[in-house]
């Protein structure tokens, strides 16, 4: 007997339907029903996939959206407790490769617990992470929408020639400082979605050359690069005032002078749904005269 086309891949859907194999073949599983997030922007990421309701347990960082803080907390993102976690009974823990252990991962899957891990570090990774996500956490079409969003800004200043004119002091690109602590001094280097953004948006990071990803800088080395604009991102504390000495300290230079010192949210700390608005954020401050 011929067997009709299609007959052999719904067999093997149906033997595989438990499994991973299963998922692949037959499409996005159901939504898990359990979800513990150990980094904060992947609780944004889930609670903006419409799962916000099966999160169970978060740590103690997670603090957006609202809603999160109200969650059980299972420690912090360097150090959970995975006695907490298990105990949550969780149907799948979601971590990052960047901020979570390695070893955390590899601890619960021994423990049988599935685990998610989002491994996108720069800006242009984020939508395709964001989709495997969705995927895994049987939310693709959701999901499909956020990526989109963050997709659409990204190309909104990537295409702006008005904008990224806006931003050059005598023709050339506007040397910028990003702050992430004021003191000791730490600001934002290469390879981070931070330098990303500001190399997408027409401004030249003059920690770009740093040998890490958050170098620590010297007041000298500020003054002697001399930025055009300054960028003091949001901290846990009052930023205005713990950033007032360190600007004092270089308040002979022009951007402090002319007042191009632009306050910013923290929504480019992090991978998720608040990408737009920190770049429309940082096309803001980018245009300070």
């Amino acid at each position: 007997m011929v067997q009709k086309p299609g007959i052999k891949r719904i067999i093997l859907c149906l033997l595989f339907l438990i499994g991973w194999s299963g998922v692949a073949l037959c499409g996005t599983p159901p939504p898990p029903q359990r979800i513990v997030s150990l980094a904060p922007a992947m609780t944004e990421i889930i609670f903006s996939l419409g799962l916000g309701e099966q999160v169970v347990g978060v740590t103690t960082v997670c603090d957006r959206p609202d809603e999160a803080r109200s969650k059980t907390k299972i420690g912090g993102m360097a150090n959970p407790s995975l006695e907490a976690i298990v105990a949550l009974k969780p149907d799948i823990v979601v971590m990052t490769s960047d901020g979570n252990p390695k070893a955390v991962a590899e601890r619960l899957r021994k423990l049988g617990i599935r685990t998610h891990v989002f491994t996108s570090r720069r800006l242009i990774e984020i939508p395709a992470g964001i989709r495997e996500m969705g995927r895994d956490l049987g939310t693709l079409p959701a999901a499909e929408r956020l990526a989109e969003n963050i997709e659409k800004a990204i190309r909104d200043v990537s295409r702006s020639p008005q904008g990224k004119a806006s931003r050059t002091v005598t023709g050339k690109e506007r040397k910028t400082l990003f702050v992430i602590w004021p003191s000791p001094l730490i600001v934002a280097g290469p390879g981070t979605i931070l330098d990303d953004a500001m190399k997408l948006s027409g401004l030249s990071n003059i920690a770009a050359d740093g040998k890490v990803a958050y170098p620590r800088f010297s007041l000298e080395a500020v003054i002697e690069r001399q930025p055009d604009l300054i960028l003091i991102g949001k901290g846990h504390d009052d930023m205005k005032t713990l950033a007032k000495g360190f600007l004092q300290s270089i308040s002979m230079l022009e951007a402090v002078k002319k007042g191009r010192v632009c306050f910013m949210d923290d929504a480019l700390y992090r991978p998720g749904p608040r990408i737009p608005a920190g770049m429309a954020e940082l096309d803001r401050c980018g245009r300070l005269p």
